[in-house]
């Protein structure tokens, strides 16, 4: 090839890179900051609850009218990626970002994730029409968008690179794409450090050696953790489609569901449930949390989505994995913190098929000494949580989805 060509090829995509991550990065800085101050606002007037259904009923009109070729959100990332039709709307970003802030301001149940992921892979989407990129091309630039998405908004550049890797099916991707999503990600990463934009930190201070008794806990535990992500997944797709085939209407959809949500936090008589919950999924590292606390964040966050609000999944998912991590530890011989740690980047790992950038991920959160029993957990969790994820239009491909296919043959061979 030319050597000025292969010079002009390198310019462009390292332009490419340093624009999306830094816009990324800016993008997510604001997001987190403004998801701070509402979440604060919430907590210290919690009356503003009761107008959960208006926020909804905004939602719906918003999208309605004004964003109905992205209210697929992730999910058509994903769908364009497999099958390019047109360039994403860069409204996607403004959207998912108010619609996610009404959600935490008036209480809704939702995560962070999805919304930095959207405007990431808008933002990144607009670059195809600037170079005249081909499809091949286009489907770098969602991968980049991805990988500087959720690197930006977690604090985790190599896993914001890998999850955007494997979420879209790792085998098919060139290396290209591989060698472009570490290098934006890590941009995006420090666009946030540089705004002095702050991420939870937390700590697993005790790693017991991995004995055969461990290996095994480890094992139960995962499968755990695997059929809870299944069943978060489940749950968020039954209200999602009970919403669309009873109320035909979509905005009335968050309306209702609004409604209901807000009567229900007023009976609990806690907003624990509602939110990020990162106070919960600090505390789970050092207390062990009830039973029943992994199980009630599962049904508010999937009814708050699946009635039509907006955020992501990836942190309710953090909250599900660390308390019943954290449960678990009652009967599990092995420290709070690291089942809880186990748990947090596990029961992700399921829900989203994505085991290599769940065990980087925690490895980046909590340190190499338990990076052994992470990946173990992640493994497991990845082949018990079924073939459904959070994402409808997800390729389930790899290991999973032949061991699946193998299980299907032999049960029909039987029949």
């Amino acid at each position: 090839m030319n050597p000025k060509k292969n010079n002009f090829l390198l310019v462009k995509w390292l332009f490419i890179c340093v624009s999306i991550g830094v816009l990324s990065g800016c993008a997510s800085a604001f997001f987190l900051v403004s998801l701070e101050w509402v979440t604060q606002f919430r907590e210290h007037h919690n009356w503003i609850i009761w107008l959960l259904p208006m926020g909804g009923l905004c939602i719906g009109l918003l999208y309605y009218f004004y964003g109905n070729e992205v209210v697929k959100g992730n999910n058509l990332l994903l769908e364009e990626y497999e099958n390019p039709q047109k360039t994403i709307p860069l409204k996607m970003a403004p959207l998912v970002l108010i619609g996610t802030l009404i959600t935490h301001l008036f209480g809704g149940s939702a995560g962070r994730e999805g919304t930095a992921v959207q405007m990431s892979g808008a933002m990144a989407d607009q670059f195809k029409e600037l170079f005249r990129l081909n499809n091949s091309d286009r489907k770098t630039l969602i991968i980049i968008g991805i990988s500087a998405g959720f690197a930006s908004v977690f604090g985790t550049p190599l896993a914001g690179a890998l999850f955007a890797l494997e979420v879209l099916y790792f085998s098919k991707i060139s290396f290209k794409s591989i060698i472009l999503s570490f290098i934006t990600a890590y941009i995006a990463y420090f666009t946030v450090e540089f705004w002095q934009v702050k991420h939870t930190h937390y700590q697993i201070p005790i790693v017991p050696q991995l004995t055969i008794i461990n290996f095994l806990w480890i094992i139960v535990a995962g499968i755990g953790f695997g059929l809870t992500a299944m069943l978060f997944s489940r749950t968020t797709h039954f209200w999602g489609n009970l919403f669309s085939k009873n109320i035909k209407y979509p905005p009335l959809r968050p309306f209702i569901g609004g409604l209901i949500l807000a009567v229900a936090i007023y009976f609990i008589g806690t907003t624990k449930y509602i939110g990020l919950g990162i106070p919960t999924i600090v505390e789970s590292f050092s207390t062990t949390n009830q039973w029943y606390d992994f199980l009630l964040k599962i049904l508010f966050t999937g009814f708050t989505l699946g009635a039509g609000f907006k955020g992501g999944e990836v942190t309710p998912l953090f909250f599900i994995g660390a308390t019943l991590g954290s449960f678990l530890s009652i009967y599990i011989p092995l420290p709070v913190a690291l089942l809880a740690g186990i748990g947090f980047v596990a029961v992700f790992s399921g829900a989203t098929h994505t085991p290599i950038a769940c065990t980087v991920m925690g490895m980046e959160l909590f340190g190499v000494e338990s990076v052994v029993f992470i990946g173990i957990a992640c493994v497991v969790a990845y082949f018990s949580s079924g073939s459904i994820g959070i994402y409808h239009s997800q390729i389930v491909k790899g290991a999973k989805h032949h061991l699946y296919q193998r299980i299907k043959r032999k049960n029909l061979e039987d029949f």
